[in-house]
């Protein structure tokens, strides 16, 4: 049996503090769950009700349960009681408050099987954004007055619905402004870095292609010399840009096996000392720790700290030191530099945010840091920084150690490079 209920709210002295109660959870909770939680437990000694369940609407058609408490007769067979979805598609489709009641054979003896439902249409304006189910068992029909306090419950929890829709719009257009502030950006910041190499390129070509003027081999070579660094900075571009993508998809493939991290480190310290004159650095590390790493994407990371040591703290002494435990092999690089201001720590990981204090002054897409992260958290491990504005900053990697594949210093090696 189904009626459909239409009355002016109008409540009794002892509703009005449930009324103000629920009005309070309504105000002071965000979360649809947690209100509707504050809801059950204010109402439900003047409802009388054994479950509440909230229907919203699917993707395409019909309805699918958000929230279900049961908290009277039946919490013990929760997966077999009637949740009340045919008065729940009954009213969605009315859009009208409506009564359902089911006297199932056997009823005499088991309270489950007499069930009176009460559902109410979630309105805002002439849209359903959903229906609101209460389910007694046992008896008795719900009367004129709960069913007043019931509609109330539902115009509260459609406000509830339309303000978490309105949070969700806004963090939305949010996201989507963000998004977009940080696409302009990107293209910005990388045209800005791909013409200065190419403008290199293209400028020192032409000119050596002029026919009105011989170059001597000196004034020649330099600008080769200007031409090749300059291709190099347009691959190291490129490749960041590659890596990033493939880092963000997931399609990096790592070649994960045992490496000498000292042996590794002096290596990479060699070659950036040979290429960056004003870099000094100096390597504390003992000898024949090994970690399980890809040779390649490990060097890259260093790489890039190193590189970014000669462009924010130029003339800055770097000191790696490596200690390792049996599970743990810690690396820290430091510099002595300016450092970075605290309000920027949190976000130096993320792919292309710059420094803003030096995005003018230096080159750079914001990638680097990013791909780091990226690098060491597929070797199972993790980077953090810590810094201090004119003290100079700390990277700090944790990689998973495999042990000492060498305990004894090689003879005539010096402990520092």
């Amino acid at each position: 049996m189904t009626d459909e209920i239409n009355e002016s709210v109008v409540f009794r002295p002892e509703d009005l503090r449930a009324v103000y109660a629920i009005g309070l959870a309504i105000a002071q909770t965000e979360n649809i769950d947690s209100a509707l939680d504050l809801i059950v437990q204010h109402t439900r000694h003047m409802l009388i009700f054994d479950n509440m369940v909230l229907y919203l609407p699917k993707d395409h058609n019909g309805l699918d349960p958000s929230y279900a408490r049961v908290i009277g007769r039946g919490k013990c067979a929760e997966g077999n009681i009637e949740w009340g979805e045919a008065i729940a598609t009954q009213t969605y489709q009315s859009k009208q408050t409506s009564l359902r009641q089911e006297k199932l054979d056997g009823w005499e003896n088991n309270r489950l099987y007499w069930r009176d439902f009460l559902g109410l249409p979630i309105k805002a304006g002439e849209d359903v954004l959903g229906v609101l189910v209460f389910g007694r068992f046992g008896g008795p029909p719900y009367a004129p007055d709960q069913i007043r306090l019931a509609e109330f419950i539902a115009a509260q929890t459609a406000q509830l619905i339309e303000n978490h829709q309105l949070v969700e719009r806004v963090a939305k257009l949010e996201a989507e402004r963000w998004l977009r502030k940080m696409q302009d950006e990107f293209i910005t910041t990388i045209s800005h870095e791909l013409r200065t190499p190419i403008g290199f390129i293209k400028g020192y070509a032409t000119t050596l292609l002029r026919d009105d003027t011989k170059w001597d081999d000196g004034s020649r070579r330099e600008f080769l010399t200007i031409i090749d660094e300059e291709a190099d900075r347009l691959h190291e571009l490129i490749e960041d840009l590659l890596d990033s993508a493939r880092l963000k998809a997931g399609t990096m493939f790592m070649q994960l096996q045992p490496v000498r991290i000292d042996m590794i480190l002096r290596e990479i310290v060699v070659r950036s000392t040979s290429r960056y004159s004003s870099l000094a650095v100096q390597l504390n590390v003992d000898h024949g720790i090994s970690v399980m790493a890809d040779p390649t994407r490990i060097t890259q990371v260093f790489d890039n700290l190193l590189s970014n040591a000669v462009k924010y703290a130029p003339g800055s002494p770097v000191i790696i030191t490596v200690k390792n435990t049996k599970e743990i092999c810690t690396i820290t690089v430091e510099d002595q530099g300016p450092g970075i201001a605290e309000n920027h720590l949190p976000h130096l990981f993320e792919r292309f945010y710059r420094v803003p204090e030096t995005s003018v002054s230096t080159h750079g897409t914001g990638l680097g840091l990013f791909i780091c992260q990226q690098i060491i958290h597929e070797h199972g491990g993790d980077i953090s920084v810590s810094s201090e504005v004119s003290k100079g900053t700390v990277f700090n990697i944790d990689l998973p150690c495999k042990g000492n594949l060498q305990t004894t210093q090689p003879e005539g090696e010096e402990p520092n490079a």
